[in-house]
């Protein structure tokens, strides 16, 4: 489990079409308590998962006012700016980020203005503002194109849109993300990681099934592929189809045993089909591959109510 400083939040299961995406693999999260509704699950969402805190339109030209520096960063008596609650940045880290949006505004042509967005983006990711690095990283594939450089602009989108609170932001960061990926794999049409990102951003877009498919491409190319294994377990989970996503975590397990939120949903996956002997060991296995008090604290929750 990581130990980031997002390590606290909960994670948020992928809806049907709407992903509020703390339950995304790749990032940091936390133990989703299952009992809980659709409804309170957006409500979480929206209180603990907002990290890349910009405004509405945050791709473009317009990256700079809805996530710059002095939205990202200020503070008044009431402590960080509404805009962005989760962020926290010394005045070094400011002054830094001030001083390096006018040496790009300044910059005398493509080679160096890419070099320098290539520090920005670095410095926007430190203080959790991925759509802006996402911003920077594809100017910097814009001057230099290669899947590598648009993997790594698309990545960033995808980590902003995984923590979006709104719908509006979720589909804005989510389009972008598809974009930059459907490049990336125009290029390397076999990069599995890429393929997956993309699947899962299609499940906030209006055609959710092509989510799925390239999830199920990239399972017959990879079966053992942890990634999208555990999507589309969590899909099935939230889908209500638990016999189905007791497979998918059954396998993520076998490939992985330490995959600690691969046991975690096994162990909710099998209790919610009947299986409570079976479920309590995969619980307890959670909880010994991990040190986080919230993981202990949620196997012992659902352990009682095997009883």
């Amino acid at each position: 489990m990581a130990t980031t400083s997002s390590a606290s939040h909960q994670l948020v299961l992928v809806a049907a079409a709407l992903v509020l995406a703390g339950g995304l693999f790749v990032l940091p999260k936390g133990i989703m308590k299952p009992k809980e509704s659709k409804s309170e699950l957006s409500k979480d969402a929206a209180a603990t998962a907002n990290r890349d805190g910009g405004g509405m339109a945050t791709n473009g030209s317009k990256t700079e006012a809805s996530s710059g520096p002095v939205p990202a960063t200020a503070t008044d008596n009431n402590g960080p700016n509404a805009a962005a609650p989760h962020t926290t940045t010394s005045p070094a880290q400011r002054q830094e980020l001030t001083r390096l949006l006018a040496e790009y505004k300044a910059a005398p042509n493509a080679a160096a203005k890419a070099t320098v967005a290539t520090t920005l983006a670095r410095r926007y990711n430190s203080v959790e503002r991925f759509d802006s690095a996402g911003y920077y990283l594809e100017q910097v594939a814009l001057s230099k194109p290669s899947a590598q450089n648009w993997q790594q602009a698309a990545d960033a989108y995808f980590q902003a849109f995984s923590f979006a609170a709104t719908d509006e932001r979720v589909k804005l960061l989510g389009g972008k993300a598809r974009e930059l990926y459907a490049k990336v794999l125009k290029e390397q049409p076999g990069n599995l990681d890429a393929k997956t990102n993309l699947g899962m951003a299609y499940m906030a877009s209006d055609n959710p099934v092509q989510g799925i498919s390239y999830l199920r491409e990239v399972l017959e190319a990879d079966p053992r592929n942890e990634k999208a294994l555990y999507n589309m377990g969590i899909l099935a989970v939230q889908s209500n189809q638990y016999d189905k996503a007791v497979t998918r975590f059954q396998d993520l397990v076998k490939v992985n045993p330490k995959n600690v939120n691969g046991q975690f949903y096994l162990g909710v996956t099998l209790a919610r089909t009947g299986a409570k002997e079976e479920a309590k060991k995969a619980f307890l296995t959670a909880k010994s591959l991990s040190n986080d008090p919230s993981l202990a604290a949620s196997v012992e929750e659902e352990i009682a109510k095997l009883k």
